[in-house]
Parts: C-alpha cells; sequence; structure tokens
C-alpha cells in the first residue's frame, strides 16, 4: 500500500473473541479495490534486495514473460496484516501476533497498474484455558476483471487476552 493510500477504519469490528468464534466458516468481508504501483513494488524490492527486472525495470519487463513488471508475492503477503486490519478488528484484547502461514500459493502475477483487493473467511478459532486464541484466516487476493484469486494463503494469528498488571 502506498503511503497516498488511506486506510479505512475496519469493516467489521468484535468485541473480543467469543464474539469472533461466531463467525467460523463465514467470509468476514473484503478491502476496498487498490491499485498497485511501481513505486511501491521498487520501495519492496529495495528492504529486501529482490530487485530482479520482472519488479523493478517497466522497460525491460515490458518485452518479458508478463509484458511489464509484476508485483513480488512476497509483497503481497507482506501487506496481508494490514489489510486484514482494513476487514476486521476484534476489540478488548491485548495483542494480535502474525505466528504462520499456510498453504500459500501464488497462482498468477499481480501486474503493475491492476487493481487488486484481498477477501477473508475465518476458518477457526481455537482458545486455550489461559484465554490465547488461535485463528485461522483464508485469504484471498483478487484482480479487478478476474475470477479466480492470484495469490492465496491460510494465515494463523494469535490473539493473547489483556495483560493486568498490578498497580
Amino acid at each position: 500500500m502506498s503511503p497516498t493510500n488511506v486506510i479505512p477504519p475496519p469493516q467489521r469490528v468484535f468485541d473480543g473473541v467469543s464474539a469472533l468464534a461466531g463467525e467460523v466458516g463465514r467470509n468476514l468481508g473484503v478491502t476496498p479495490w487498490r491499485r498497485l504501483e511501481q513505486a511501491e513494488v521498487s520501495r519492496f524490492a529495495e528492504a529486501t534486495g529482490d530487485r530482479q527486472w520482472i519488479h523493478v525495470d517497466p522497460d525491460r519487463a515490458a518485452a518479458g514473460p508478463f509484458g511489464g513488471t509484476i508485483a513480488h508475492g512476497y509483497y503481497l503477503l507482506a501487506l496481508v496484516p494490514a489489510l486484514l486490519a482494513e476487514i476486521f478488528e476484534v476489540r478488548g484484547v491485548g495483542a494480535v501476533i502474525n505466528t504462520g502461514v499456510t498453504e500459500l500459493r501464488f497462482r498468477h502475477p499481480v501486474p503493475v497498474g491492476a487493481r487488486f483487493r484481498a477477501g477473508a473467511r475465518l476458518d477457526a478459532v481455537e482458545t486455550n484455558r489461559r484465554g490465547v486464541a488461535d485463528l485461522v484466516l483464508y485469504v484471498e487476493f483478487h484482480l479487478e476483471g478476474r475470477t479466480d484469486p492470484a495469490c492465496t494463503a491460510l494465515v494463523q494469528q494469535m490473539v493473547r487476552p489483556p495483560v493486568s498488571r498490578p498497580r
């Protein structure tokens, strides 16, 4: 997401993990459409050292296999926490910590200039006796004009209860 994008408030707000648990198996929502800009792809390339020409050289990439520059797959993955925050928020918790990603697939390229959005479905909520919840979310990235997802992932998050400190 470029710094010029305004981050909208979450579409859905849940008061605690117990309220979220009632949504298992349901779609939580989708983000607004956003345009992938070359500047953000180039910043990701600089930050990670992955400066492959298919991502950062528009002139060379125009004659390449995708007809232009494309996003790094891992850039899309890096956007997941911020995009999930646009879709939903769990209030009354201490922290939400990303703990893993499984079944990650980059199904087709996301070209610079394309409009994309992400959607999320809650697949599982398991809470232990200490009140720590593990969430499993199925996340899909879609390009405008295509029905098949560009990227899919199962994302795990740990939701910790608020910490009460003695005074």
